[in-house]
This record gives structure tokens, C-alpha cells and sequence, in this order.
């Protein structure tokens, strides 16, 4: 078992990370016993709910399952889960447990953040994405019309558990979805400021095939550098301030490209690959980088097999990136590339976007 804590200034808000492999068969005990036996509902995907409701035998009185989808991440299903925590007699000593992938952490979160102004969260990631990155830093929220996480709050976990056994059900498409933010970890590594090098590009470019395969004990090592990578940003600010705005590499244009295809025709990992693409172009013709740095990202990418995303309507890009939450009335924000594993913050105007969506 790997063991990892967050510590944020305030006490009260730092939490443990268990990444392990032991059957799933004793997870049920060992959230249990985080939670000390107060009372609790358990949030479940509807495909992972299929998959293992039976091997962690939660109650069914206590069970509240919501479909797969980014859809699903919305105003209704949020006042469903506090109704729902609501008819258990839920307080605030008590706990709301989230068992499924990025949209179940996230909507779950935002509804425990919430209820009697917030109660103790489990985060039980399934997916590669929520494991290496959505589960951990407290970031909690809900869709809207105008775009993606508009809603949201700041909220931390009790406790992280990660099985990587969970891993193993999942498609192709999920497993690439996870490797997007992979990706972006090892290209925002020394913005991070960990502690330790963890060389997650050198790691990447030499395990692929073991990562692609779903080898468990790589996978470990895989979550457990991306974690204490996010960790570190965390940690030094929790609430996005500064330093944790880099977290967003690849996100501004990733976003666009979900919002135009209403959040169905391509995961979140495959558009953040699509937004990390355009940040290397857009960065290069800034002179930020060079075609050298340029080559070496985009031949690690292709490393993992993903397929170009078709171009969309410039008019339609800039109007979600100026209502994109990191954007100002002025300024559209990106974080682009600078230099090896390294980025930063830059802001355009919008004309000076669709010059460059023009060129």
C-alpha cells in the first residue's frame, strides 16, 4: 500500500491518500472505519454500480445511483443527492461517500460541501482521470448552460481511497481519457515545485506499454507521481489563486471543445490533449518554446495513440473562451508552455486569439 496525506494549512482540512490493490472485497470496512460508523449515504456511477454494488454490498437503503455522463453533472441531480441525504437523516458528524469517476466525485462534493453547510466526503475514485487528479484538491461542481464547473466550491475529502483493481474494467476510451491529465502532469512537472523530481516524461516515455496494458503495479507508481505532483500544488494554494492555476494546462481550449459538442462525443482527457496541442502551437508562435520542445511533447502524446479532434467555428471558440471562468472582461487566460516539463500564465485579448486562430 502506497500512503500519501495532503496538508493544508488548516488542520482540519488535511487527509490521507490510500493507493493500494488489496481486493475490493475490504474496501467496504476500511471506509467504514474512516468514517467510525457514523451514519452515511453512498453516491455510486451506474456503471461502476453494475460492475461491483454486489462484491461492496453498501445497503440498498443507503445506495443513490446516478447515470454515467458529463450531462449528469447538473442542478437537478445535485438537489436529488441532498434530498436524498435529507430522507437518511444525514448531520453533519455523518458522511456522504462518492464511488465512481470525475462527474460522481465532483457533483457529490459540491453536494456535501453543501448540505448543513458541509459534511464529511469519501472520495472512492474508478477511473484513471479521478484517481490522478480529480479526486484530490478539493475542487467540487456542477454544469450549467453557459459551460463546465461554472458552480462549484473548494471542499476537501476526508479521505482518498484508490484501488487500482477498479482500473481494470475500464475501455480504452476511459483509459485515454485518464492519461490526458497524465499527460499534462508530466508537461507541467517543474511549474509543480515538488519536493523531488519525479521525471514523469521520462516515465511515460519509457512505460507506455506497460501503462496502456494496464499493468497495476505501473499504474501505482503512475498515480502516486501524478498525486504527489498535485499535492505539492495544493498544498501551496488551495483555492487557485496562483500557483495552482497550472493545473489548467490544456484546459481553456480543451473546454471549448466539450462545451461545442455538449460534453458527449469526446472525454475530458481527450480534449485536454486537444487543448495541450493548441497551447504547443499557440505557445511557438509566441516564440515561448521552440519546435524542438514542440516535437518531443507531440511525440510523446502520439505515443498513447490519440486521434486529432476536427477544427470548429472561431466565432463559436471565442465566445465559450470569454465565458470560460478563468477569463476577465478584457483578457482570455491560458497557461502555455515555456520550457522543458515548465509553464506559465499568459493572457490575450480576444482579437488577438482569433488572429491566431486565423493564421
Amino acid at each position: 500500500m502506497i500512503n500519501l496525506s495532503v496538508n493544508i494549512t488548516e488542520k482540519e482540512k488535511s487527509y490521507p491518500i490510500y493507493i493500494n490493490n488489496i481486493d475490493i472485497n475490504n474496501l467496504k470496512s476500511a471506509i467504514l472505519n474512516e468514517i467510525a460508523d457514523k451514519n452515511y449515504i453512498v453516491v455510486f456511477s451506474q456503471k461502476v454500480h453494475k460492475l461491483y454494488g454486489k462484491i461492496l454490498d453498501f445497503p440498498k437503503e443507503k445506495t443513490f445511483i446516478l447515470k454515467d455522463g458529463e450531462k449528469e453533472k447538473n442542478y437537478k441531480n445535485y438537489i436529488k443527492i441532498l434530498n436524498f441525504a435529507l430522507s437518511k437523516n444525514l448531520k453533519r458528524e455523518d458522511a456522504i461517500i462518492a464511488i465512481g469517476g470525475g462527474v460522481i466525485g465532483d457533483i457529490t462534493g459540491f453536494a456535501a460541501s453543501t448540505y448543513m453547510r458541509g459534511i464529511n466526503f469519501i472520495q472512492v475514485p474508478t477511473t484513471l482521470l479521478s484517481a490522478t487528479d480529480s479526486s484530490v484538491g478539493g475542487k467540487t461542481a456542477i454544469n450549467c448552460s453557459s459551460g463546465k464547473n461554472l458552480v462549484g466550491t473548494f471542499y476537501q475529502p476526508k479521505a482518498v481511497f484508490i484501488n487500482v483493481n477498479f482500473l481494470k474494467t475500464l475501455d480504452e476510451q476511459q483509459l485515454k481519457s485518464g492519461l490526458g491529465e497524465v499527460l499534462k502532469y508530466g508537461f507541467i512537472e517543474k511549474s509543480c515545485r515538488p519536493e523531488y523530481d519525479a521525471h514523469l516524461i521520462n516515465f511515460l516515455t519509457e512505460h507506455y506499454q506497460k501503462i496502456l496494458s494496464k499493468d497495476s503495479m505501473t499504474l501505482k507508481e503512475l498515480i502516486k507521481m501524478c498525486l504527489e505532483l498535485k499535492i505539492a500544488v495544493v498544498q501551496k494554494d488551495e483555492k487557485e489563486t496562483k500557483l495552482r492555476k497550472i493545473l489548467n494546462y490544456g484546459h481553456t481550449y480543451g473546454h471549448v471543445v466539450e462545451n461545442l459538442t455538449k460534453y458527449k462525443k469526446y472525454t475530458h482527457g481527450q480534449c485536454v490533449i486537444e487543448g495541450i496541442e493548441f497551447a504547443l502551437k499557440l505557445a511557438l508562435s509566441k516564440n515561448l518554446i521552440d519546435k524542438e520542445y514542440k516535437f518531443l511533447c507531440e511525440d510523446l502524446i502520439k505515443k498513447f495513440s490519440y486521434n486529432p479532434l476536427p477544427k470548429f467555428d472561431k466565432t463559436k471558440i471565442l465566445k465559450v473562451m470569454t465565458n470560460d471562468k478563468k477569463a476577465t472582461n478584457d483578457y482570455i487566460t491560458f497557461i502555455l508552455p515555456t520550457e522543458y516539463a515548465s509553464v506559465g500564465e499568459f493572457k490575450f485579448t480576444p482579437d488577438e486569439i482569433l488572429n491566431f486562430l486565423e493564421a
